[in-house]
């Protein structure tokens, strides 16, 4: 198998097809996720609780990718290995959409009676979520395995960096184009930007992704029976668990999880407070809050996409230190803005969200591709199935959490807005100078080289003076 991945060439339009995949994603959850929200909660008056909660539901069912990688490993489906997946998934997405379209009508219909509850527009509400849910699940990690099958070792870093990327292009693209498209709840508008996402979402769902796994088999020189056949030996060897615990029993796929985690979790517990940061502490006006997260995001895609044309030709094995330095510099940006909080200096706000950002972005490139180095190309599904699920839940926990302390250190202890914004800021910067600790604490050459990534002595000796 090491010796067919060397055969694959790069495909900058084979690269660019399969992340136009991200179109139809960042359609699908703006609409769940931002609009169906604030139309729940702002225009009908639904608490926000069980709103929140039917969102979170991802998060609950996140061993779902772990179970798909592992599947789309070892159980190739319709003669497929990722691709069926692949639309199994986005087809259970592309159904839920309607789901949730007429839950929004039943509310509608009982808040223009003076109610807020209606059993059958809850009930289209749960099964809207949970079909997007599983299908996002399903199909998230096979996808980006097919994207790290499509390069060579030396470009996989490159390849799911690219794709994540345009990801994070395309939320703010559909987010403006949503904003002005509906401004304030309209059910003709709304259907039309849900059909609109069907459509042009379905169609990149199935454009991107149509034919590459064969063309991928044919750059490497194999039959579709002969991947059959190597796959049906591999699922043989064992089940879930036992992949599982295989992949678990190795010190550094565990430091790994751990690092991961713990940058995730430090990274997003700034999420949920920092506009009631502004509005809290300075009196802001919600123009300038609402701005705050596109400052850092902004700054996020410029290095993403600067870092990718910068280091495009480094082999993912040296991002270690690129993924502690875009670290370093997110903590230096949290630790500035804990400051500004305790010391009440509104002007550095934005200097700080944009040294946050800046770092974000050189941590995303460095560390989705340090991903693709500790995912080995046998199990590459079940690998990064498990990273998913780390970043999944520990984004929501991190989001959890920031407004948790928030309320601990203001509400509860009384230290006031400037002490207690400041040092979940702070605490944030901590837990992201240890997650440089631990990463500085991973063999990440010697994984590679274990799992024959490093094939000269030139790659081991280029490697480790990084």
């Amino acid at each position: 198998m090491n010796s067919e991945q060397n055969q694959l060439s790069f495909s900058i339009w084979r690269l660019l097809r399969l992340s136009s995949f991200q179109i139809g994603s960042a359609m699908g959850d703006i609409i769940v996720t931002s609009i169906w929200n604030r139309m729940m909660i702002s225009q009908f008056g639904i608490p926000a609780a069980p709103v929140s909660l039917l969102i979170a539901l991802r998060y609950l069912l996140s061993p779902l990718s772990l179970w798909a990688g592992y599947r789309s490993d070892t159980r190739p489906f319709l003669g497929l290995r990722r691709t069926s997946y692949i639309w199994l998934g986005r087809g259970l997405m592309v159904l839920s959409l309607p789901l949730l379209g007429w839950s929004l009508m039943r509310f509608a219909a009982v808040h223009e009676l003076g109610n807020n509850f209606d059993l059958l527009g809850w009930v289209l509400a749960v099964f809207s979520s949970l079909l997007y849910g599983i299908g996002t699940l399903i199909s998230g990690s096979p996808y980006l395995a097919l994207v790290r099958d499509s390069a060579p070792k030396e470009r996989q870093g490159l390849a799911i960096s690219t794709a994540e990327t345009v990801l994070i292009i395309f939320f703010a693209i559909v987010g403006i184009t949503f904003s002005f498209w509906l401004q304030e709840y309209d059910p003709l508008i709304f259907w039309e930007m849900v059909i609109t996402t069907m459509v042009i979402g379905g169609f990149f769902w199935l454009f991107s992704i149509w034919g590459v796994e064969q063309s991928i088999r044919r750059q490497k020189g194999i039959t579709l029976e002969q991947e059959l056949a190597a796959v049906t030996q591999q699922s043989q060897e064992g089940s879930l668990l036992v992949t599982i615990r295989r992949i678990w029993q190795d010190k550094r796929t565990r430091r790994f999880f751990l690092f991961l985690s713990l940058a995730t979790f430090s990274a997003w517990a700034q999420d949920v407070i920092l506009e009631p940061f502004g509005a809290e502490l300075f009196d802001l006006p919600l123009a300038r809050t609402t701005r705050f997260n596109s400052y850092w995001q902004a700054a996020t895609v410029l290095t993403l996409v600067g870092g990718a044309y910068l280091w495009r030709k480094r082999p993912p094995e040296q991002q270690k230190r690129i993924t502690s330095g875009g670290l370093l510099t997110m903590a230096l940006g949290m630790v500035l803005l804990g400051g500004t909080a305790v010391f009440q200096q509104v002007h550095l706000i934005e200097i700080s969200l944009l040294i946050f950002g800046a770092g974000f972005g050189v941590y995303t490139f460095g560390g989705l591709s340090l991903m693709a180095v500790m995912s080995s190309d046998k199990e590459a599904g079940a690998y990064l199935g498990l990273w998913t699920i780390s970043v999944v839940v520990f984004k929501g926990l991190g989001t959890f959490a920031g407004g948790a302390l928030r309320d601990l250190f203001l509400l509860s202890l009384n230290l006031g807005e400037g002490l207690s914004y400041g040092l979940i800021f702070l605490l944030a910067g901590v837990g992201l100078g240890t997650a440089v600790f631990i990463l500085s604490r991973i063999d990440v050459l010697g994984f590679a080289r274990e799992m024959g990534r490093l094939i000269s002595r030139t790659d081991v000796q280029i490697a480790s003076a990084d």
